[in-house]
């Protein structure tokens, strides 16, 4: 999943979003900063296609996702073993993680240590790939 996400290394500045440490004392020549803050240029690929969701449950924790968090999901990008997905399983919409083993594909969630194979019967439709999660500080 790592090829999906754009990499920087410590202290790397991507745009106005720069990397800082918990520890120390950040600079005053911050406040000076002359630029706008873009939010859809930092965390969507496709304006078009990204929407934002709201989380209920703590099926996903494992993936960063709590109870109440909003999750950046992109409906242009492919589905790949390891994506964590927002799918439509027999009518129910599901936060799960996507796995592919050999011909069998599956639903991960921290509820069962085993993935639910899909199998021919059920009606499943991918709505888009999570990019991101959003929570509140607390």
């Amino acid at each position: 999943m790592a090829d999906e996400q754009e990499m920087m290394p410590p202290g790397a500045s991507h745009g106005p979003v720069q990397a800082v440490s918990a520890m120390g004392f950040p600079s005053p020549a911050r406040d000076y900063f002359d630029g706008g803050l873009d939010l859809n240029r930092l965390l969507v690929r496709d304006r078009v296609s990204t929407f934002i969701m709201r989380v209920s449950g703590n099926a996903m924790q494992s993936a960063g996702i709590h109870d109440g968090d909003e999750v950046i999901v992109d409906r242009s990008l492919s589905v790949r073993h390891g994506s964590v997905v927002i799918v439509n399983l027999n009518g129910q919409m599901l936060v799960r993680r996507w796995q592919i083993d050999g011909q069998e594909v599956g639903l991960l969630s921290d509820e069962s240590p085993l993935p639910v194979v899909l199998t021919e019967g059920d009606e499943v439709n991918v709505f888009g790939v999570i990019t991101r999660c959003l929570h509140h500080v607390r």
